[in-house]
């Protein structure tokens, strides 16, 4: 396998100069220029999928097929521009953006506030200068409704629908769309066809830049992360219920980071069910990140082979099911192996509490799983020494850290910082994946997993991505980081 190295970051983590307080679809060519520069060879985002409006862990997506409209640029919007652009803003708007770009942090409500108003208006100008006529763009925006429709019809009325019910959730809707009856989703996609269209205007808007980005950043790779599940309140499980149990809760069992484990409120798959139906809903998710990403990490892979199931009713303990050893790893195999047959390159977040049949299995599909450098060790001897990472297998991943996990300047000396992330390019992993904080010697986290709170899922970079080539500090790491590379072989 050719060794190669890259970065971790979130996208939301990557704003630039013209950003509206947020890292954006067309920010992603700017860290592009820079990462390619120090040497690696791909960027691996967190979800981008869209999230509830009250929502900023982008593990709780509302759908696992929509783009989030919230990394929408919007000065690279024609419809935008044809209103004036940024120059349109009232003062009150102007002074609301200046907030939002110069805060540390992102401000989500703040974004979405100012965004989503400016949003309806650009829709407007099109439906009114392009759809009436029509016009090559509105060619293309039906040609993109036509190609999508497979995931677009269903999400688009659904998110009209959550519109029209005040945001409340798909089970307090009346009770014959809640149940997804045919004369009722037809007289829903009748009555809401301007809202559905308008919902499908914001997907197609947000699959043009992502398509400008992966243009521009090639021939850096993009690699996404597919979540485990997806939340109750989804497109995704109104329109099929029958898959889902919404008696129950997913989590994970008690480990390092709760001694009572964690519950995530998000419902499990009835997976005896969905074998029945071969599977689809996993075969969909697969080929849109295949459409999306070169590629895409596989979250909380165990959760593939053994969901730790909680009943809403607390008298019941939680269980693992599958409960058996045997249809555990049948399950598991059976969904990794629609991940890895999609087209694009996976690996897997094999990480926390996971049997060694989990590993095991990975490995025999040709998957690889996870290294993080500082929890290597030989556990069950005397003092538990590291184990060497040049002796890293080479079908796995080796990183400092992960999304959930402190940086490494949260309890090591800028020195010690240096040596690792040296110590993690030259590991025998094929592939080193450094998140950004650890490559500039930063100790923000990203999140701190069972705390909920407003910081988590906020951190931005000091300056904007624009700003990187005339920033000392951004050269100097990225000169070092590209000699690091080529020293280790990589």
């Amino acid at each position: 396998m050719t060794r190669v190295s890259g970065i971790s970051v979130p996208l939301f983590s990557l704003p630039a100069t013209r950003s509206w307080g947020i890292g954006e679809f067309a920010d992603l060519a700017a860290f592009a220029r820079w990462a390619s520069g120090a040497g690696q060879s791909l960027v691996q985002i967190l979800p981008v999928m869209e999230l509830p409006g009250h929502e900023r862990s982008p593990y709780s997506a509302l759908s696992s097929f929509a783009l989030d409209p919230t990394y929408i640029s919007l000065p690279h919007v024609p419809d935008f521009q044809a209103l004036g652009g940024e120059g349109a803003l009232s003062a009150d708007e102007r002074e609301q953006l200046s907030r939002l770009r110069q805060s540390p942090r992102v401000l989500y409500d703040g974004v979405r506030q100012l965004k989503q108003p400016w949003f309806r208006r650009a829709w407007e100008h099109f439906a009114r200068v392009e759809l009436e006529r029509p016009t090559p763009r509105a060619t293309a925006f039906q040609a993109f409704c036509t190609a999508q429709a497979w995931w677009l019809d269903d999400y688009a009325l659904f998110r009209a629908v959550l519109e029209r019910e005040a945001q409340r959730p798909w089970w307090e809707w009346p009770r014959p769309l809640r149940r997804v009856d045919p004369d009722a989703v037809a007289r829903a996609r009748a009555e809401l066809h301007t809202e559905i269209t308008y919902r499908k205007y914001l997907q197609w808007l947000a699959a043009e830049q992502w398509a400008e980005a992966r243009r521009q950043v090639a021939p850096l790779r993009v690699f996404g992360d597919l979540p485990f599940m997806i939340s109750g309140n989804s497109a995704d499980v109104w329109v099929r219920q029958r898959e889902f149990r919404l008696d129950a809760t997913v989590g994970a069992p008690p480990d390092a980071f709760s001694e009572d484990g964690q519950d995530w409120g998000l419902p499990p798959w009835r997976w005896r069910v969905m074998r029945q139906h071969g599977y689809l809903w996993f075969r969909a998710r697969a080929r849109r990140h295949a459409e999306l990403f070169d590629g895409f990490r596989i979250d909380h892979l165990v959760g593939l082979y053994r969901a730790w199931t909680r009943p809403v009713y607390k008298a019941q303990p939680p269980f693992f099911d599958p409960a058996g050893e045997r249809e555990q790893q049948a399950l598991g195999e059976d969904l990794v192996g629609i991940f890895k047959s999609a087209g694009a390159e996976v690996f897997a977040e094999d990480l926390g509490t996971v049997p060694p049949f989990v590993r095991h299995s990975i490995a025999a599909l040709g998957v690889p799983g996870f290294k993080v450098l500082q929890w290597e060790r030989r556990w069950d001897e005397p003092g538990q020494p590291p184990i060497d990472p040049t002796t890293f297998p080479p079908l796995s991943v080796a990183t400092t850290g992960t999304h959930d996990i402190e940086p490494l300047a949260g309890t090591l000396s800028g020195e010690a910082v240096l040596q690792a992330v040296e110590t993690l390019l030259a590991s025998g992993s094929y592939l080193s994946l450094l998140p950004l904080q650890d490559a500039f010697g930063w100790p923000d986290r990203i999140n701190t997993p069972s705390v909920v709170d407003e910081v988590n899922w906020t951190w931005r970079v000091p300056k904007p991505v624009d700003q990187w080539a005339q920033w000392a500090d951004a050269r100097e790491r990225q000169q070092w980081l590209r000699d690091l590379t080529r020293r280790t072989g990589r």
